[in-house]
């Protein structure tokens, strides 16, 4: 008889073990558990590096919750408590979305897309952006919000730093507000300041880990892409 309720019991946890392997919360968990191996593991000192979207700054590009890897080799290695880079052959361009320490608050890390390197001239009108004169067509990417900020610029990149804004532009903190400690404009973004480039996100979820409902299953695996393309222009996403 012992042996009987035994083998029931082993049956037992058996089918609920493979009930459980059926349903959608043991798939979420073989994702976590895979990013959470790749992200925290032999990977992260050099290659990639996880963040979560905290605000929404960069909707709809990002939301709030997303979490995203980010590529820190692509823009060159930085050698450890130092500025300097090597292998740095590739340089950010118009249109990459990356995170950086914004140069007012050496504390933080950042997401914005950059939209001038060096050398250009930035400025907005309305709800346009200008990049040397020429309107950016924007429009696949970018939201717009009531009531619409002052317009901006023109402002000059020195070389040696970038211009980033927000996809949602008028709820982002970014170039355009940035101020040191003296009230001084801070716009720009050295180099040595940008962390990656953001490539994917690995997880969505609006709330807790552990409200598997708001996961959302359809931003898993979304590439994050380079956008940037003149009006005059075809639209290019690289």
């Amino acid at each position: 008889m012992k042996e009987r309720a035994k083998r029931r019991n082993e049956s037992s946890w058996d089918e609920r073990i493979a009930r459980f392997k059926a349903t959608k919360a043991y798939e979420y968990l073989q994702v976590i558990f895979v990013a959470f191996a790749v992200v925290f593991g032999f990977l992260r000192p050099f290659i990639i590096e996880a963040y979560e979207i905290p605000s929404g700054s960069m909707e709809d590009t990002l939301l709030i919750g997303d979490r995203i890897l980010v590529c820190k080799f692509i823009y060159g290695v930085k050698i450890p408590f130092t500025s300097w880079r090597v292998f740095d052959y590739h340089k950010p361009q118009r249109g990459d979305v990356i995170v950086f320490i914004p140069p007012h608050d050496p504390r933080r890390n950042f997401v914005k897309r950059v939209v001038g390197v060096g050398g250009d001239w930035v400025e907005t009108k309305g709800p346009n952006l200008y990049v040397n004169g020429r309107l950016v067509d924007d429009s696949a990417y970018v939201k717009h919000q009531y009531p619409p900020l002052p317009d901006f610029g023109p402002v000059h990149v020195p070389e040696g730093t970038v211009f980033v804004m927000g996809d949602n532009r008028d709820r982002s903190n970014d170039s355009r507000f940035w101020r040191d400690k003296y009230g001084r404009p801070t716009p720009f973004v050295p180099l040595g300041n940008i962390k990656g480039k953001a490539f994917i996100i690995y997880w969505s979820q609006g709330g807790r880990l552990w409200e598997l409902h708001k996961v959302r299953i359809r931003r898993i695996g979304k590439l994050i892409r380079s956008q940037f393309a003149f009006a005059d222009e075809s639209k290019e996403a690289i």
